[in-house]
């Protein structure tokens, strides 16, 4: 009674849920039960996890119990997206094969989820770099490819000269590359693309559906599809036949152009630059740093001024100097901009640097501007803009349009900011693309009979680059058209492939085919899937495309949104501890002295505290999931997660945080053990036969049943774990004093140990046996509040009949007559007196009398 037994306790019902195999979906469900498919994001196999990945399995895991409980068909799969760069690089380093490093570390991930209880369908385990599930995804890379949603082109991409690949913009930060840290470069390489503009109208659209999804992540959806209605507008180079089309969503501001800005790789830039060894010179400079358009707004703004003007689109006679500037892309709008210094941040740079004029054409209307000390982009009134002046910005928009339409000099367009997707790395450790490269033939996809197209084991991370390039036999194989040599496809996809289709895979994981129509049909879309937002543009957009690509491919899709609910948990922190050598040090192996400072364990060696920062190996601010579960265990471990702090919301790890879970938990097992004897297992007494001392725990119970209901639902889960505080407390301070009193205290105690059990689910097993139940808790109804429990004022009302009083009933203060009615004919004294015959009428005075006229 002293102590709960957890470590003993835990592995029982573990082993207990593994032999029975309780948390197996159902592969064919008939009956018409509803379904929850919960899902978290698709974890990386990195190594053991910390309690840092744990909280966002066990807010999934939650909502994936109360589901059951709740009487649902259950899909609450895992799965490991196993390609990727940091095995190959930990081949590099270690010498140990993508492989085996992969499964190696997958596997002590399991054991960690299996040890804080995660509910899984283990018999659904999925790896993406299993020939078995990459087949699939090299089958319809081919679809695509048949359609022309997959394609190949010559493009500029980031290069990172360390790892020797190819890096999404999203993966360059401030010019370098996001695990290298190595300064990017610009290269021109042939790549495989999907295409993701194919679809941007009904990306964007479909983000309307999304009405459980966060709005703050719409929003970046919404700005990186970037749908803009603006103006093409032609700028005629003069003295020569070229004209230069600029988009732009200013036309507003023409009036303010100083200067017409082209990309580095417009084909006008190219061949202006053939004969001239300067501008060539600073194209060569541009190439360096990154692709992103994030990284072409914090560079210095640079550009080589021709001798070459434009006309303006408005008066022919004005004419405008044509720049080439580093910080315009090709791949948005035409690849020209006007530069207008006046009214945008960037031009107002690159004017300064070439002393170009500074045009105001908008006047803030609220106070002075000086334009020549910086850029003004707010709103406000035309002038120095002839037929625009005294215009709004809008008005003058609408107005520069129609006049540019006019002169035949420009027309309204819709231009969008989202760019295909390219999907070609190069590197060894990802699914292969099933294409062969034929002198004769071209571009020659392999048979659907040929796949998987496995990857070779025999290769070579001596040196760096992807060893696919460098293996002996692998890429040389006879044309599957001609039949006469040719060259494999050495790029392999971006492991984003495998992630945007994995959901639909786990609805039928043995299937022959990718999908199961029928499967599909039941499971999809994800009820609930959870996960960083830092995958709110990459991950999210590329799993939305996906499916439109499918059902456009031929495949039965039953939706084109893949996840109804998407929910954003918050980072878990702790403290940094670091010595004098700069070297870090795990929490657990750190002691804080007397006097305030800390020292290490074993060897007392001075550290520093440092601040509250997001859980890395990097900085040893880690808290294991085999240290915690061996020192509290996991049901304290996973109440700890949930309680305090929103789980939208960052939260700190903190010894006082932890202690304090495994203390009311132990609390628990002492209160149910010192509560057993007094406890009557039979029905509750009536309503009205309740006294004030069982109704007031009860009204306790069914308060917390409807607000536990709530805030799961909510995904309040830190309201959630005070319900359970709360209710605690009032079992607690209960006292037993009369038989009616321990079958009140059974009743309190059957529905606490069901609420608690989605977060603690271990101790909620030990307590449903010792409380005498059978079965697993989880299998039980989820409990139902009653009404008549949450209202707080009752009254004894006097039950007369024929005008004498023979009995009382207690009943909610208001209730309606015709429910006091039947109440009262259910009482045994008014039945008796009736002689189980109805009589003639009941007259119901509202909280003060019932007089039945026998």
């Amino acid at each position: 009674m002293t102590r709960y037994n957890f470590r003993e306790t835990e592995e029982k019902w573990q082993k207990a849920w593994a032999r029975d195999d309780v948390f197996k979906a159902s592969a064919n469900p008939t009956d018409q039960k509803p379904k929850a498919y919960i899902l978290e994001m698709f974890p990386y196999p990195s190594g053991k996890i910390h309690v840092g990945h744990a909280r966002n399995y066990v807010l999934g895991d939650v909502i994936a119990r109360h589901k059951w409980a709740g009487g649902y068909h259950v899909l609450h799969p895992i799965g490991w997206d196993a390609f990727g760069l940091p095995a190959e690089n930990a081949a590099f380093k270690h010498k140990v094969h993508p492989k085996e490093w992969t499964y190696k570390n997958a596997a002590e991930m399991a054991e960690n989820l299996k040890k804080i209880g995660m509910s899984y369908d283990w018999s659904r385990e999925l790896f993406s770099c299993d020939p078995n599930y990459y087949r699939h995804e090299q089958q319809m890379f081919l679809d695509f490819f048949q359609k022309g949603l997959a394609y190949q082109k010559e493009s500029y991409v980031n290069w990172d000269p360390v790892e020797n690949t190819v890096l999404a913009n999203e993966q360059v930060v401030n010019g370098r590359g996001w695990r290298s840290g190595a300064l990017v470069e610009k290269k021109a390489l042939k790549q495989w693309f999907l295409k993701t503009t194919f679809f941007q109208k009904e990306l964007l659209e479909g983000l309307e559906q999304l009405d459980a999804w966060p709005e703050k992540v719409k929003l970046m959806q919404k700005n990186w599809i970037g749908r803009s209605t603006g103006a093409r507008i032609s700028f005629p180079v003069k003295n020569q036949d070229d004209v230069i089309d600029v988009f732009t969503t200013r036309q507003d501001t023409l009036f303010g152009a100083s200067f017409l800005g082209l990309s580095v790789d417009h084909p006008f830039t190219q061949k202006i630059a053939q004969n001239n060894p300067d501008l060539q010179a600073f194209i060569a400079g541009c190439r360096e740093g990154s692709t992103a358009t994030s990284y072409q707004d914090i560079i210095e703004k640079k550009g080589f001024l021709t001798n070459l003007v434009v006309k303006h689109p408005f008066d022919p006679r004005k004419e405008i100097p044509l720049c080439v500037v580093n910080y315009v892309l090709m791949d948005y709008g035409t690849g020209a901009i006007f530069g207008c210094p006046a009214h945008d941040t960037r031009d107002f740079e690159l004017a300064k640097s070439l002393s170009l004029p500074i045009l105001p054409v908008i006047r803030p209307q609220e106070a002075a501007h000086d334009f020549q000390k910086e850029a003004y982009e707010g709103d406000g009134v035309l002038f120095h803009s002839d037929f625009l002046n005294g215009l709004s910005v809008e008005e003058a928009k609408k107005r520069a349009l129609e006049v540019l339409e006019e002169k035949k000099t420009g027309r309204k367009e819709v231009c969008w900011r989202l760019k295909d997707w390219g999907v070609s790395r190069q590197r060894y450790w990802g699914c292969p693309i099933p294409i062969v490269h034929c002198t004769d033939c071209g571009v020659v996809p392999l048979k659907a009979e040929d796949l998987p197209l496995k990857l070779p084991e025999d290769v070579s991370f001596e040196t760096r680059g992807n060893p696919l390039d460098t293996h002996p036999t692998w890429k040389h194989v006879a044309c599957p058209s001609c039949g006469k040599n040719a060259l494999r496809e050495t790029d392999t996809l971006d492991t984003f492939f495998e992630s945007s289709w994995y959901f639909l895979r786990f609805c039928a994981p043995n299937a022959k085919k990718a999908f199961d129509p029928q499967a599909l049909a039941f499971w999809m879309p994800v009820d609930q899937y959870i996960g960083g937002i830092e995958h709110a543009i990459m991950h999210l957009l590329y799993a939305r495309f996906f499916m439109y690509a499918l059902s456009y491919s031929g495949y039965s899709m039953p939706t084109c949104e893949p996840f109804k609910a998407l929910f954003n948990q918050g980072m878990v922190g702790h403290k940094t501890y670091q010595d004098t050598k700069g070297n870090w040090h795990y929490p657990f192996d750190v002691i804080k002295k007397e006097d305030g400072s800390f020292v290490t364990k074993e060897q007392a060696i001075p550290v520093t505290e440092g601040r509250l920062e997001k859980m890395s190996k990097s900085k040893c601010n880690v808290v294991s999931i085999d240290h915690i579960v061996k020192e509290v265990g996991a049901d304290a471990t996973r109440f700890f997660l949930l309680s305090d702090t929103p789980p939208e919301k960052d939260m700190e790890w903190n010894d006082e945080g932890i202690e304090g879970s495994w203390r009311f938990l132990n609390r628990l097992v002492r209160l149910l053990k010192s509560h057993l004897p007094l406890i009557q297992k039979a029905p509750l007494p009536s309503f009205e036969a309740l006294d004030e001392h069982a109704l007031s725990l009860l009204k306790s119970v069914h308060k917390a049943i409807k607000e536990t209901q709530e805030n799961i639902a909510q995904l309040h889960f830190n309201k959630y774990i005070a319900n359970l505080y709360g209710l605690a407390h009032a079992i607690g301070a209960f006292k037993q004093e009369t038989p009616q009193h321990g079958v009140t205290l059974y009743h309190a105690w059957h529905v606490f140990i069901r609420l608690m059990a989605p977060a603690t689910p271990h101790l909620a097993e030990e307590l449903w046996e010792l409380l005498g139940e059978k079965a697993y808790v989880h299998q039980h109804a989820w409990p139902v509040f009653e009404t008549r429990f949450l209202t707080e004022d009752t009254v004894t009302l006097p039950v007369q009949i024929n005008g004498k009083l023979r009995g009382h009933i207690k009943i909610v203060k208001g209730a309606d007559p015709k429910q006091i009615e039947k109440t009262v004919l259910e009482q045994d004294f008014v039945k008796q007196r009736l002689d189980h015959k109805p009589p003639r009428r009941i007259i119901v005075v509202q909280d003060r009398v019932a007089n039945v006229v026998a």
